[in-house]
């Protein structure tokens, strides 16, 4: 029996689910919430220009089409990794990267859990191959310098004293894309259905 006291440790989502943050199950875990969440949370703590948020739904796109060019022969698996990259911020939110230092582990570990949740429901596996976590994070990184230099408001010689200069190839022609929640929201569902079939018909 839970105490009464116990603090709370679960979110309800507009699906309806109710997701234990510190348990996570796959059956919880609907693409329709992350899309949602994700389309609302704000990336660089919403300091970026333009007359909308950056949201990590954008960023998480704007990784697949990175990562997709990194490793051209990537399966649709794989590229379903990279669009699904940041999905626990759909409810932990986008800590910046001082922040998630400051905190340590703890954020990590429960970072790791829902990942892991949301690997299992979409039928990915839980561990990533070393080489293709290694393309997503520098398909991550080619997506931070872009975001940096273009709405967050670095130049470009402070940006190269903090994060990684990627290869101009692999930037040219990517988009940072500012639109409203409910277009990104769309984009990112639009996307995740396209890898869905795409797997499917393998």
């Amino acid at each position: 029996m839970a105490r009464r006291n116990a603090p709370r440790a679960w979110q309800r989502m507009l699906s309806g689910r109710r997701l234990d943050l510190l348990d996570p199950t796959p059956v919880d875990i609907e693409i329709e919430d992350i899309a949602h969440g994700l389309a609302f949370v704000a990336r660089w703590n919403g300091q970026t220009r333009g007359d909308w948020p950056y949201s990590v739904a954008e960023h998480s796109l704007l990784v697949e089409q990175a990562f997709t060019r990194i490793n051209p022969a990537a399966g649709p698996e794989w590229q379903l990794a990279a669009l699904l990259h940041d999905a626990p911020e759909y409810v932990l939110g986008d800590m910046i990267s001082p922040v998630k230092g400051a905190l340590g582990g703890e954020y990590g570990e429960m970072d790791r859990r829902i990942g892991e949740a949301v690997h299992r429901r979409f039928g990915l596996t839980v561990r990533v191959p070393a080489g293709i976590k290694r393309q997503i994070k520098l398909a991550d990184q080619v997506s931070a310098w872009l975001e940096a230099i273009q709405i967050a408001g670095f130049s470009e010689k402070e940006a190269r004293g903090i994060f990684r200069v990627p290869a101009p190839e692999l930037c040219d022609g990517l988009e940072i894309r500012l639109r409203p929640p409910a277009e990104a929201r769309h984009a990112y569902l639009e996307r995740f259905a396209e890898l869905i079939a795409a797997r499917e018909s393998i």
